[in-house]
């Protein structure tokens, strides 16, 4: 069987990100949250007192980034993930990056069957030719709520209200951008997660997946 690629795309607090590690998991695949890229470039712009808007700051960032700069757990912070949206709006930022996401996708680790990759433009510019592509969206007002959820039980209060604005700005800049905007790719199953639980994805997510691979499973029971 042909490596498993799999190309996860969505809005912010859809839940791309669980999917795509439950997936890894199941169909033994390599994981590469996409947004950790991004997001390593907004955590050195704040560190580095660089404002957001400013091109040549994000680019020189980009380029100099390590493997470590991934592992670093404030990358989750929610000003980080603000960060990372402004500086993904650079087209000469996307492009460095790209070229990494590529390359992790041509060499799928020893033991693998395939790799994962989720983001906001996989499957519609990084991997366009991928077989399987999944578009993860879910109402505003559900990922709002989700994301006020994890930001309580993480210690860190804020309100519904100051959430879903951030979200909203969010979902404009990524919608907006000259430089691969957020759209489903040709050919992706949209999957809805607003009325569905964990299990309720994965199960259709999978059913879509074996539909495109049908050996995915066989090769790993």
């Amino acid at each position: 069987m042909s490596p498993i690629i799999i190309a996860v795309d969505g809005t912010a607090a859809a839940g791309k990100g669980t999917l795509a590690r439950n997936l890894a998991r199941i169909y033994h695949l390599s994981h590469l949250d996409t947004g950790r890229l991004y997001r390593a470039v907004g955590f050195k712009m704040l560190k580095e007192g660089k404002d957001l808007a400013d091109r040549e700051a994000a680019v020189s960032i980009a380029n100099s980034l390590t493997h470590e700069d991934f592992d670093n757990p404030a990358l989750r912070n929610e000003d980080i993930g603000v960060a990372a949206s402004h500086v993904a709006a650079f087209e000469e930022v996307r492009k460095i990056l790209l070229v990494f996401q590529r390359s992790f996708a041509d060499q799928p680790p020893a033991g693998m069957q395939g790799v994962i990759i989720d983001g906001r433009d996989i499957g519609s510019i990084i991997l366009p030719a991928a077989p399987c592509k999944i578009f993860v969206t879910a109402s505003l007002e559900v990922r709002a709520e989700r994301r006020l959820k994890e930001l309580h039980q993480k210690g860190i209060n804020c309100i519904y209200e100051a959430i879903l604005e951030d979200i909203k700005a969010r979902d404009a800049r990524d919608e907006t951008r000259k430089a691969s905007p957020l759209r489903p790719a040709e050919g992706a199953y949209i999957l809805d997660t607003s009325t569905l639980g964990i299990e309720e994805c994965v199960k259709k997510a999978c059913a879509y997946v074996e539909s495109k691979y049908p050996e995915a499973r066989k090769h790993i029971e």
